[in-house]
């Protein structure tokens, strides 16, 4: 499905439906739409917001034609603990056989990431991110580095509060992004000028997704008069 996320061209939807394990889930987005979804009568969505996994959709990246930067599972998360291990190794294995794609992955649950990442096999179009939403969440990427992903990638978004030390070494690409919609959580500019900082000392590809806020559009996403729409060096050498 095509999305309005900017730093992806379609989403891919496996699973639906999470649960809320740390504060960046605050106001999660999906769980709003899933809800708006289910009240519309949309049959994947009969659920509402509870873990459902969509067995007929695993298979639809092989009908499309053209290459795609995809975003796996944008209303749920691929290592939620209720997503057994076979079904996961189903996904990565359609993953595998397309690699005319890249599939980006997800997860704010790293520790079970680092648990089973030997179980999978990651081939090069496979970026897998964790998602960092403040200082206390960055041992996050020590999980994501201890897999073999080839990209490796960080979310940072919402980003809730000050993050002033991150491991960036072997990370490919940094995200960040305010929280939008209603009960929007501020967006310090200065955490964000720190986070580019660190990229740019690092040599890591930054893009800046939004400010965010409850008129998400009106509070655009220039920085410092400009927009970061970095991607990985492997991803712009392969296409």
């Amino acid at each position: 499905m095509a999305t309005k996320i900017e730093w992806t061209e379609v989403t891919w939807n496996p699973v639906t439906g999470c649960s809320k394990i740390s504060p960046g889930c605050k106001n999660c987005y999906a769980d709003r739409m899933a809800k708006r979804l289910k009240a519309m009568g949309v049959e994947r969505y009969r659920n509402g917001f509870e873990l459902t996994l969509q067995d007929d959709v695993v298979d639809l990246p092989y009908s499309w034609k053209s290459p795609k930067l995809v975003f796996v599972n944008s209303m749920s998360d691929m290592f939620h603990k209720d997503v057994p291990l076979e079904f996961i190794q189903r996904v990565f294995k359609v993953m595998n056989d397309c690699p005319q794609h890249h599939f980006q992955v997800l997860t704010k649950r790293s520790e079970r990431l680092a648990e089973i990442a030997h179980h999978l096999t990651w081939t090069p179009n496979i970026w897998m991110g964790v998602s960092v939403e403040n200082q206390d969440y960055t041992y996050r990427i020590n999980d994501l580095l201890e897999t073999p992903a080839h990209i490796k990638f960080l979310s940072v978004e919402p980003l809730i509060g000050p993050i002033n030390r991150m491991r960036l070494k072997g990370i490919d690409w940094v995200i960040v992004g305010g929280e939008s919609g209603p009960g929007a959580r501020p967006m310090e500019k200065s955490w964000v000028i720190k986070i580019r900082d660190l990229c740019r000392e690092r040599e890591v590809p930054f893009f800046f997704k939004q400010w965010g806020g409850v008129n998400k559009k009106k509070a655009g996403r220039l920085l410092e008069n400009r927009e970061w729409n970095e991607m990985p060096d492997k991803y712009q050498v392969e296409v």
